[in-house]
């Protein structure tokens, strides 16, 4: 009740029926009329499907986990990259990243339909609640289950050799949540985990 919008978007994105978010529109800039023929096939499919397949986890992936930090999840199928972003409203609770386990989005609609779970554990965690806190909205905290978020905080991930990313989640060489969709930068991979974890029978209780 804290959280009225985001966190009924992401109950409905946990159900069979989804999310039913708008398609994206058309992008006629293709230079390879290959590319723009593919582009038009997947706006077609999509605005065929539009008001009856909504988008929701099944099989969505944990994309990032940042030891400690954060970890992020819901990174959703292909089949639902043609579909405009939530718009995730701020409403100013004041809720706060304060335990282990607190549940969240990213303001604003760059966060594609993932969410962030911290972790709240190590030596850090205060100043890494504290960042969470500037650029997320708490919808909802871990109630049963803290046991698998622990084994996520441990989840080997990829790491850089010998370069060291800077500048937060913001700067340009870090990794975004444009990641998750195969972009080419090196930073792609950093805090990926080594194997695909999935998500699979999300619901509502």
């Amino acid at each position: 009740q804290d959280a009225p919008q985001p966190t009924s978007i992401i109950k409905q994105l946990v159900t069979r029926d989804g999310y039913k978010s708008k398609c994206k529109p058309l992008d006629t800039s293709r230079t390879l009329q290959k590319e723009q023929l593919e582009a038009n096939k997947v706006y077609n499919s999509c605005m065929d499907n539009q008001d009856t397949v909504g988008v929701n986890y099944d099989y969505s992936t944990v994309w990032r986990v940042v030891k400690d930090e954060r970890i992020d999840v819901g990174a959703v199928s292909g089949k639902f990259i043609a579909r405009e972003n939530p718009n995730f409203e701020d409403a100013r609770s004041g809720l706060t990243h304060d335990a282990p386990g607190v549940v969240s989005v990213r303001r604003g609609d760059e966060a594609g339909y993932s969410f962030t779970i911290f972790p709240g554990s190590g030596s850090s965690s205060s100043s890494y609640a504290s960042m969470l806190d500037e650029d997320n909205v708490v919808i909802g905290r871990v109630i049963e289950g803290m046991d698998v978020v622990e084994k996520l905080n441990e989840t080997p991930v990829v790491k850089s050799a010998g370069r060291k990313l800077t500048g937060g989640a913001k700067a340009k060489n870090a990794p975004s949540r444009g990641c998750r969709y195969g972009g080419s930068e090196y930073f792609c991979s950093e805090d990926k985990p080594l194997k695909k974890i999935l998500l699979d029978k999300t619901g509502v209780l």
